[in-house]
């Protein structure tokens, strides 16, 4: 739970200099290992909330290569109980851009660009998937949809 011994323990925060929703504490020695095999008890991630103090944990979150169809996922959890998910059709700003001044209404995880041909138009980067399938767990939380959501 304390986000200091997973930092200890090799997990390192992901662009924590950005406010987000849930912080991303990420092993990539068990990202690694989780290409070629499921550990519930090795997450790729540890999800945390960010508080006026430090982090409190809420989840995890394993991972799978992009090349795994559902029947592969289904193997590691099955689609019916976790939301297996992957960021899909994504524009990155030009390299070298000063993140200050992108437009993040139009360049990344949420941006408004979805197609290769806009993001060429706009000197953009486009990724059809950017990282493997991911999958999030909050076993706190109090009813099977909340535990599995992304």
């Amino acid at each position: 739970r304390d986000y200091r011994k997973a930092v200890e323990d090799g997990f390192e925060p992901f662009l924590p200099q950005i406010a987000q929703p849930r912080y991303h504490f990420t092993s990539k020695w068990n990202g690694f290992k989780a290409a070629f095999r499921f550990d519930p008890a090795a997450p790729t991630s540890l999800l945390y909330r960010k508080t006026q103090t430090g982090y409190d944990l809420i989840g995890a979150m394993d991972t799978a290569p992009k090349r795994f169809g559902e029947e592969r996922l289904d193997e590691r959890v099955p689609l019916s109980v976790g939301q297996w998910h992957a960021h899909v059709n994504i524009c990155l700003p030009p390299r070298g851009s000063d993140r200050h001044q992108v437009d993040w209404t139009r360049f990344g995880f949420k941006g408004s660009i979805a197609t290769e041909e806009e993001c060429q138009r706009a000197d953009g980067r486009f990724y059809p998937q950017i990282f493997g399938w991911m999958l999030h767990v909050y076993p706190d939380e109090h009813s099977l949809e909340r535990i599995w959501t992304h």
